[in-house]
């Protein structure tokens, strides 16, 4: 059996920061009253469904991690962790996440499933799609829309802007991540945006992307009437960090592409988080 340092490594519980705090966000921003209860429970499922999707992704792409000079020392392509313990993984936190979405409330239990398949379906994206970020995006897209109707059994405008805006977000610095296995991908045929464009295409894509999030949360001002002022400061803060990522990659270049995808968009997220706090309080 694997010992916890290894599954930690396997799941990267630590890229949690990308989507927990735009999960506190949607919490905060489609609750109407504090419930510490539901809070506990939408803050549970998120991290269910962050490692199972992460633990399908390492499942799925077993055999090319084991050639890939990136990927080829982590524990699952190793063999520090088993695939039987991936598939353990898998199918615990699925259940677990289904019966958390049932105490929420029965329309979020019935939806379940729908994010379950999102979540395995990225991971074959890349198989047969240039464009599999666009999955990884959908994924994010359905947490404000999970979080909306465990809290009020619907979907509303906030909701769906912000889902929006999480979708391009995410689809975007994937887009870039994936340019650091670029001559990998070419090789093996696995298929990515910058395989199909190119990476200067890649990166104007995901620029592109970028604009499209900045809009979305913009327009959420316009929606939801308890943001003031302060919100649009802050995301011109959040527009900052956004023009500094893509300074930071360049097609020739890609020695920031870390501090970009982790640094920067960590920022991102916590910072959004915040601006939601202090504006609604």
């Amino acid at each position: 059996m694997s010992n916890l340092k290894e599954i930690k490594d396997l799941i990267r519980f630590e890229h949690t920061i990308f989507a927990l705090p735009f999960g506190i966000s949607a919490f905060l921003l489609l609750s109407h009253g504090f419930s510490l209860w539901k809070f506990i429970l939408i803050i549970f499922a998120l991290v269910l469904v962050r490692t199972d999707a992460m633990t399908m992704n390492r499942l799925s792409d077993l055999d090319l991690d084991r050639l890939n000079p990136r990927t080829k020392n982590w524990p699952h392509a190793t063999g520090a962790v088993s695939e039987f313990e991936m598939k353990l993984i898998i199918f615990s936190t699925s259940y677990i996440f289904m019966f958390v979405s049932l105490l929420l409330n029965h329309l979020a239990f019935l939806l379940s499933p729908v994010v379950l398949l999102s979540i395995y379906a990225y991971p074959k994206a890349k198989r047969f799609t240039y464009m599999p970020h666009i999955f990884l995006g959908l994924v994010y897209f359905l947490i404000p829309i999970g979080t909306d109707i465990a809290l009020n059994a619907h979907v509303s405008k906030e909701a769906f802007l912000l889902g929006l805006a999480m979708c391009f977000w995410v689809a975007g610095f994937d887009m870039l991540y994936a340019l650091q296995d670029y001559g990998f991908d070419v090789e093996h045929d696995v298929k990515s945006i910058a395989v199909w464009l190119g990476k200067e295409g890649a990166i104007n894509t995901a620029r592109i992307f970028h604009i499209i999030t900045f809009i979305c949360l913009f327009l959420i001002y316009f929606v939801d009437h308890r943001l003031g002022i302060l919100y649009l400061i802050g995301l011109m803060g959040i527009a900052g960090f956004l023009v500094y990522e893509h300074r930071l990659i360049k097609p020739d270049d890609l020695s920031k592409l870390n501090k970009a995808f982790f640094t920067v968009n960590g920022y991102i997220s916590i910072v959004f988080m915040l601006l939601i706090m202090l504006s609604l309080i």
